[in-house]
């Protein structure tokens, strides 16, 4: 079994585990918004689309944050965080960024006992 196979089956694990508690499969955009949700602290019923599109770039720094990309620089007067680049990202294509993102969701909610 190489790495790609493994990142593939660890993948799967959580996709299972979040359809159990939720009753259905999410993709990734429904996966980073809830690291959002849960980063943000707030679960509000409705979100606006700006907002939503807040969530996940929080999620994404969120995640990021974890392999020294991002640190998290401020909460404003509203509780929304914001966070500060670090360094670059690495150049990758759009298969290996989407697995990159995937490592980083694993190994959040694996430190979440998830």
């Amino acid at each position: 079994m190489n790495l790609q196979d493994d990142l593939q089956v660890r993948w799967w694990n959580l996709e299972a585990k979040m359809m159990e508690r939720f009753s259905k499969k999410p993709d990734m955009e429904t996966i980073l918004f809830l690291v959002g949700i849960q980063e943000f602290g707030d679960i509000r019923e409705k979100f606006t689309k700006e907002q939503k599109q807040d969530l996940m770039h929080i999620a994404v720094c969120s995640l990021l944050s974890q392999s020294g990309y991002y640190e998290l620089e401020k909460l404003d007067e509203d509780g929304w965080p914001h966070f500060r680049q670090l360094k670059a990202l690495p150049e990758l294509d759009p298969i290996a960024q989407e697995n990159f993102l995937k490592d980083h969701v694993l190994l959040y909610f694996d430190q979440t006992g998830f």
